[in-house]
């Protein structure tokens, strides 16, 4: 994923203090990813509503051959940069993966190498935000997200895309299964090179980037 390419605001730290008043304008974002079989094919789903719980939007993404835990940072992701990108100040994300809640508000350290970088590209972009929080929900009270997440697993599992066509765009951050044949990775941009989070390719591998601005 590329750096965080959003005008700096008043900064906030990740864990900010626990007693910052809540803001008047804020969105809430409630996110949630899957993968079956974990690894399996995975995705994300976001549902996005103002301060006073009225929808606003749905993202949802597929994200191939991935972890449980990779797909609830990827809805984390996609929150903030919906968020940064429509102009807003405040977030706070509601999720029902216990793990990264925990790890977010700096209960639970951050093991995973893969996982670091996506919590590292958290930080930066939550940084952009002068308020934040993340509040850990049952699943039943995330059912909208978990929708969304079980929606884009089923259009990247389908067969039958065109092969010759780019993966199609169907609404913000919604992506079908590349053509058959092509493999997709995640990567982000580390002193001007692409480091692939996830897998290694051999020498002389033929490969195409496509950059998500």
């Amino acid at each position: 994923m590329p750096s965080s390419p959003y005008p700096a605001k008043a900064a906030s730290s990740l864990f900010g203090p626990a007693q910052a008043p809540t803001p008047e304008r804020y969105l809430i974002a409630h996110i949630d990813g899957g993968a079956r079989g974990n690894p399996g094919p995975a995705g994300y789903g976001v549902a996005v509503r103002d301060s006073a719980g009225k929808p606003i939007a749905e993202l949802s993404e597929y994200l191939g051959h991935r972890t449980n835990n990779y797909a609830e940072y990827s809805g984390l992701l996609g929150a903030l940069d919906y968020c940064l990108k429509q102009g807003e100040h405040a977030l706070k994300v509601i999720s029902d993966s216990e793990l990264m809640v925990k790890q977010l508000n700096g209960i639970y350290k951050v093991k995973s190498p893969e996982l670091k970088v996506l919590y590292d590209e958290a930080r930066k972009r939550i940084n952009h935000l002068q308020w934040f929080r993340a509040e850990h929900v049952l699943r039943e009270k995330n059912k909208d997200a978990d929708r969304l997440a079980n929606e884009a697993m089923d259009r990247g599992m389908k067969r039958g895309n065109n092969p010759e066509t780019e993966p199609h765009l169907t609404a913000p951050g919604q992506r079908a299964t590349p053509p058959q044949g092509i493999r997709e990775f995640n990567g982000i941009v580390q002193g001007g090179k692409i480091l692939l989070l996830s897998e290694e390719l051999p020498e002389g591998t033929l490969v195409r980037v496509r950059v998500k601005a």
